[in-house]
């Protein structure tokens, strides 16, 4: 049985805690909304920030209501929309329209940052990677958006392609070189019959689990390297939640792979394990 593999309940719904995790800061549900249906969450003594996956919702909480967040109609179609809860928030997610699929991503925080919404515009949309580990990242909540703890981003692995690629690790807290985060992939596959893989790993082995990732599947990445693969004629999406001691992002590849993470345009052929 996989220890990093988490299937949706029949609804579509999934439920990641720190405890079911057995791990510190990471927390991660998935909720379908029909329209005009709704859901109440506190955050309590942790920040929020929750991902229109598709659809649209309207968002309200003693910070003020944002309506009409979101609107694509899957998650391969545009940018995302989301909005962020600071702890000590009590906040109602409404399914609008045609009703919305959610990720609410967690962590642990003491004060927070302010109460928003994260428009469309607010997303850092970039193309990573090149040939065929080149994939569309959205970054909701990185860099290019405040938060304690707590950082979020979307990937789309196009047909045919990789991406968390080079497999990289972020499991030592050992800054500049490394961060320790936390880390789950929530999946949408399309189509939805298809399947994608993911692997996580570490040097020495006493984690290395390959597995099929279906619609709405959960990994679990706790420690080790990390990349995900789409097969031909399947595109891959991915919500990723991360949060550790130290919002910082910083990685490291797995040495004997690191040599892909240069631009195929301008690749040293010394760096290539074979001959070209």
């Amino acid at each position: 049985m996989s220890t990093i593999l988490q299937r949706p309940a029949d609804d579509g719904s999934i439920v990641v805690t720190p405890e079911s995790a057995g791990w510190t800061y990471v927390g991660f549900e998935a909720v379908r909304l029909a329209p005009g249906a709704t859901i109440e969450r506190a955050t309590g003594d942790r920040e929020a920030c929750v991902v229109v996956v598709c659809g649209t919702i309207h968002v309200r909480s003693e910070h003020g209501e944002w309506r009409d967040l979101g609107g694509r109609p899957d998650p391969f179609s545009g940018p995302p929309e989301a909005a962020y809860l600071p702890p000590s928030t009590t906040y109602v997610v409404e399914g609008a329209r045609d009703g919305a699929e959610v990720g609410i991503c967690t962590a642990p925080a003491e004060r927070g940052t302010a109460a928003r919404p994260l428009r469309a515009a607010d997303t850092e949309v970039v193309r990573r990677g090149y040939d065929t580990h080149e994939r569309v990242v959205g970054n909701i909540m990185m860099n290019n958006a405040a938060a304690e703890r707590l950082l979020v981003t979307e990937v789309i692995t196009p047909s045919g392609h990789w991406s968390s690629y080079p497999p990289h690790k972020h499991d030592r807290d050992a800054l500049p070189a490394e961060s320790y985060l936390e880390e789950t992939y929530y999946h949408r596959v399309a189509p939805a019959s298809g399947f994608g893989i993911q692997r996580v790993y570490t040097d020495d082995r006493s984690l290395d689990e390959t597995v099929a990732v279906h619609d709405r599947d959960v990994v679990l990445v706790p420690r080790g390297y990390h990349a995900v693969a789409a097969p031909p004629g399947v595109a891959v999406y991915y919500l990723n939640a991360m949060a550790g001691p130290s919002r910082e992002w910083a990685f490291v590849d797995d040495p004997a792979l690191a040599w892909t993470r240069a631009d195929g345009a301008t690749l040293d052929p010394s760096l290539l394990p074979f001959s070209l």
